[in-house]
């Protein structure tokens, strides 16, 4: 497990407000305590009100502005992990069709209900955004020129009580990871509240599960 660093999250959730949205489109399920779909959705990010926006964007942020190093942990997926069919393959491919495979998100849903251990109803919100990543002079300061486009994904697990009212993030993960300003897609970035998941919870062995 190799360190993040805080100044590549801080940057990446620099650009998750409403004047400077990297976010395209939001998608995810509710789930009962048994790990059943309730049901799905599955949005453009700029239709919503600016006040659904601003909730989703806290929601969302919460996972690179967490504790680095502490409650977010970068992991590496090995040789084994990127074999046909296993989760890295399918975070690629959601990723590549930016959440608009219905298909895909269904077969993630159906994954993740199997392999997470909940303590009542939960939702999980899945965010494709991208970031138009500048290059930088020695001093640091911007030179408003771009070095690449980081695409990814974030998903946030957090439970919801009366009419799906989500509750604060308890885990997550962002996919690929940012890494020295720079996708990396053989590592992912793990959010765990606390930094200390129940064994059902681990969203690091229920992602290496293969």
């Amino acid at each position: 497990m190799e360190k993040i660093n805080r100044e590549d999250m801080l940057e990446l959730t620099r650009r998750m407000t409403l004047k400077r949205n990297c976010f395209s489109r939001i998608a995810g399920a509710y789930f009962d305590e048994e790990g059943y779909v309730d049901g799905t959705f599955n949005r453009h990010f700029q239709k919503l009100s600016a006040k659904d926006q601003q909730i989703n964007l806290d929601i969302a942020k919460t996972v690179p502005f967490s504790d680095t190093n502490v409650e977010l942990k970068e992991y590496s997926f090995g040789e084994t992990d990127r074999k046909p069919g296993g989760i890295w393959q399918l975070l690629m491919s959601l990723k590549e069709c930016e959440l608009k495979n219905d298909a895909l998100l269904d077969v993630f849903y159906e994954e993740f209900g199997k392999r997470y251990q909940a303590y009542g109803e939960y939702a999980v919100f899945l965010f494709y955004g991208s970031y138009d990543v500048p290059l930088k002079a020695k001093d640091k300061e911007n030179l408003w020129e771009s070095e690449e486009v980081y695409q990814f994904i974030i998903c946030a697990v957090c439970p919801v009580s009366g009419d799906y009212e989500p509750g604060k993030p308890e885990c997550g993960f962002l996919f690929p990871a940012f890494k020295d300003r720079s996708s990396d897609i053989h590592r992912i970035d793990i959010f765990q509240a606390g930094g200390n998941p129940s064994e059902g919870r681990n969203l690091q062995k229920i992602i290496f599960l293969q």
